[in-house]
C-alpha cells in the first residue's frame, strides 16, 4: 500500500543540510543528507523491531543468531566462528549470547565428532519454533516500514546501497595531517 508524500515534503535532514550550506557555502554538504538518512533510518528500525524481539522475549542479538542459524538450513547449525562471521556480532559476543541461549533452550551446543575442538550451536525445536514465530513479525513489520515505497523503487533503493556499502569499503579515509 503505497501513499504519496507531498512534493514538498522536507525532513529534519534538509535543514542540516541547509544549515550547513548557509554557514559553510565553500563546501558541499550531500554526504550528510545521505549519511544522515541512512543513520536516522537504521535507529528508527532497530528501535521498532527491538520492540518486536522484546515482545517474544528475545533481545536484537538473540534474534540475529536465531535467525542466522535457521537460514543455513537444516540442521541449523555453525560453529560460533562462522556464526561470528555472518552474524552482527563478535567472537566474544557470540559465546556470550549462545551462553544465554543455550539456557533458555533455543540452542545447543555439540562437538564435532571428527574434531573435539569444534563446537556447534544447533537450533532446538523451541528455537526453530521462536525463530519462525518472530521472523514472520519481523519481516511483516519491515515490509511495512517500506510501505511509501513501489516494487521497483525497493529494488532500486536496495541496489544502490549495495553499491554505496562497496563505495564505503573501499572508501576515503581521513588525510594524514
Amino acid at each position: 500500500m503505497t501513499t504519496e508524500l507531498d512534493e514538498n515534503f522536507r525532513d529534519e535532514v534538509d535543514e542540516i543540510v541547509d544549515q550547513w550550506r548557509e554557514q559553510r557555502p565553500d563546501v558541499v554538504p550531500d554526504a550528510i543528507g545521505v549519511f544522515g538518512r541512512i543513520t536516522r533510518t537504521y535507529l528508527t528500525q532497530r528501535a521498532i523491531l527491538r520492540e518486536v524481539h522484546e515482545r517474544h522475549g528475545l533481545t536484537l542479538a538473540a534474534f540475529d543468531v536465531l535467525a542466522n542459524l535457521r537460514r543455513s538450513g537444516a540442521p541449523h547449525r555453525k560453529t560460533a566462528g562462522e556464526l561470528a562471521e555472518s552474524s552482527l556480532l563478535t567472537s566474544g559476543g557470540i559465546t556470550f549470547r549462545l551462553d544465554k541461549m543455550e539456557a533458555d533452550g533455543l540452542i545447543r551446543r555439540s562437538r564435532s565428532l571428527e574434531d573435539r575442538r569444534v563446537v556447534y550451536a544447533e537450533l532446538t525445536e523451541l528455537g526453530l519454533a521462536k525463530i519462525d514465530e518472530v521472523f514472520a513479525e519481523h519481516l511483516a513489520v519491515e515490509q511495512g516500514m517500506l510501505g511509501l515505497l513501489e516494487p521497483a523503487e525497493i529494488a532500486q533503493l536496495s541496489a544502490l546501497l549495495r553499491k554505496l556499502g562497496a563505495s564505503v569499503a573501499q572508501g576515503a579515509r581521513p588525510a594524514d595531517g
